[in-house]
């Protein structure tokens, strides 16, 4: 029979190749053991970027065998995504004895999914590592889409599809965007196909079949170049100009002071070492997030919603 032992820690899953990131985050003195890319940390949830999916209140399960770990996993509720870091075909074999939980695609601007998914590991063959609730409704925090492989130029496009979907909002009909360093468009391309009025700029042209969207505006200067005045009231200030953190920081002073833009969604974008002290200045921004997203690169989405 398998005995639960409770945890006081709070498990974080590092996005693949970036565990120095969490790392640091974390502080190498509060991880108290690690299975592959899950960190075990003491205490409650601390505010990390660097996290693919947050492991709430996890707990230890002992067990005799694939059907006894099953078992257990079951009593406690009905979703679980396996988190492999060993041992995988045990591992598998307790999964597959688990009710299946679909990971379809998604279908953007379809909503996240509502129903609660646990996640687990197999720490060695007779102990299993598990927390019932996560901070992400998607396995191991990977978000994938039905992607559109025609129309949108480039595949920055499943970024801000991500970033919507994480966040619950989006613009709607009417909607006065602003995106910034926004060529060849995939971005602008993503506003506009939600009913946005889009202001599109960059110092490089857009692709021409975004160029000829309606309620797009093209202005081809540079973003750093661009007053708030010179614009006007936004209702979305989108950001993926390719800059240090530190530079967007400015850009981004600018607009919070002017207070012409009510919501935000800017990439980090980290070129060569990761700037942790600009990141953390970003996250300290009142009313602000910063998150890792699945399509991101070496790179952060910030977000402030009104």
């Amino acid at each position: 029979m398998a005995d639960t032992q409770t945890l006081t820690a709070t498990g974080y899953v590092a996005p693949q190749g970036f565990e120095a990131e969490l790392e640091e985050e974390l502080g190498a003195a509060r991880i108290m053991r690690r299975h592959g890319g899950l960190y075990l940390v003491a205490g409650p949830p601390l505010p990390v970027a660097w996290c693919a999916n947050v492991w709430y209140d996890p707990v230890q399960i002992s067990i005799a065998s694939i059907s006894d770990g099953a078992k257990a996993l079951r009593a406690i509720q009905r979703n679980w995504a396996l988190y492999p870091c060993g041992l995988h075909r045990r591992a598998a074999l307790i999964q597959e004895a688990l009710p299946h939980v679909g990971a379809k695609p998604l279908t953007f601007p379809s909503p996240a999914p509502s129903s609660p998914l646990g996640s687990w590991t197999l720490i060695d063959p007779h102990t299993i590592l598990a927390a019932a609730r996560c901070s992400s409704p998607f396995p191991n925090g990977e978000v994938t889409f039905v992607e559109n492989k025609s129309a949108p130029p480039n595949r920055a496009y499943l970024k801000l599809w991500e970033a919507l979907t994480l966040i619950g909002r989006h613009p709607g009909s009417g909607e006065r965007c602003l995106d910034l360093g926004s060529s060849p468009g995939g971005w602008t391309w993503v506003l506009q196909s939600l009913g946005a009025r889009v202001i599109s700029v960059d110092k490089a042209p857009l692709a021409p079949d975004i160029a000829a969207l309606p309620r797009v505006e093209f202005r081809r200067t540079s973003a750093f170049a661009l007053a708030p005045a010179d614009v006007g009231p936004v209702d979305w200030l989108f950001s993926d100009v390719a800059c240090y953190p530190a530079r967007l920081l400015t850009l981004l002073e600018r607009w919070l002071d002017s207070g012409l833009a009510r919501n935000f969604v800017c990439t980090l974008k980290f070129q060569g070492a990761t700037d942790h002290a600009t990141a953390r200045r970003f996250a300290a921004i009142s009313g602000s997030r910063l998150l890792h997203l699945h399509h991101n690169k070496h790179e952060l989405t910030w977000v402030k919603l009104a």
